[in-house]
C-alpha cells in the first residue's frame, strides 16, 4: 500500500491512466455543446453576411435602374401603290392577300377594290397562327382546323368569329402604317373604319 502511494506521488498521471480510456476531467457532453455553439455562431454570421450582401446589391442597383426596351408596335409597310393589282376580286370581294408580314409581324395585308386593311394572323379559337393558302384562297388554322374566307370570315371549324383586324393608317407622307397594339373585331373594324379608303 505504501508502495502504491509513493508511485502516485511520483507520477500524478498514473491515476488518470488507471481510470480507463476516454475519461477526462471535463464533464461528459462538453465537446457536443462546443460544437453546437460553434455551429450556431457560424449560421448567425452567415445569415448576417448574406443580409449585408443583399442590401449592398440592392443599393448598387438603385443607382443603375434597369430599363425595359419594348419592340416597336407600329410598322411602316410601304405605300398604297405597292399593293395595287390588276386581278379581279374573288367571290368575297378580295383582290389580293399579302402574306409577307406574317412570319415576323403576324399579320396579312388585304386589298379590296375600295380599301386596304390588315388581318391579324391569330385564330379566334385558341390563338394559333393561321396560314394563307393562295390556291384555295382561304386561311387555315393548323391547330384545330378552323377555316376563314379571304376576307377573314370564318366558315369551318371551332373558330367562333372572323379573324381580328389591326389598326392601319396613312402617315403624312402617305406611307401605310400598321399598329399591332390595336386589335379590333370585325364589327369594331367596320364601325371605326380602321382601313385605308381608296374610293
Amino acid at each position: 500500500m505504501k508502495k502504491e502511494a509513493v508511485q502516485l506521488a511520483q507520477d500524478p498521471t498514473a491515476e488518470s491512466a488507471s481510470a480507463g480510456p476516454g475519461t477526462t476531467g471535463e464533464p461528459a457532453g462538453a465537446s457536443r455543446r462546443e460544437f453546437l455553439q460553434k455551429g450556431i455562431s457560424v449560421a448567425g454570421w452567415g445569415a448576417l453576411s448574406i443580409g449585408i450582401g443583399a442590401g449592398s446589391y440592392q443599393t448598387v442597383r438603385f443607382f443603375f435602374p434597369s430599363v425595359v426596351f419594348h419592340p416597336p408596335s407600329v410598322f411602316q409597310i410601304g405605300r398604297v401603290e405597292d399593293f395595287l393589282s390588276t386581278e379581279a376580286p374573288d367571290p368575297h370581294g378580295v383582290i389580293s392577300v399579302d402574306s409577307r408580314f406574317k412570319p415576323e409581324l403576324r399579320f396579312f395585308v388585304v386589298r379590296e377594290p375600295g380599301r386596304i386593311y390588315s388581318l391579324y394572323a391569330r385564330c379566334t379559337h385558341l390563338g394559333c397562327t393561321v396560314n394563307w393558302f393562295p390556291g384555295l384562297r382561304i386561311f387555315k388554322c393548323p391547330c384545330h382546323g378552323s377555316e376563314f374566307h379571304s376576307d377573314g370570315r370564318e366558315f369551318a371549324g371551332p373558330a367562333p368569329r372572323p379573324l381580328d383586324r389591326l389598326m392601319i393608317s396613312l402617315d403624312s407622307e402617305d406611307n401605310i402604317l400598321v399598329d399591332t397594339r390595336v386589335v379590333l373585331t370585325a364589327r369594331e373594324f367596320e364601325k371605326k373604319k380602321a382601313y385605308i379608303d381608296l374610293a
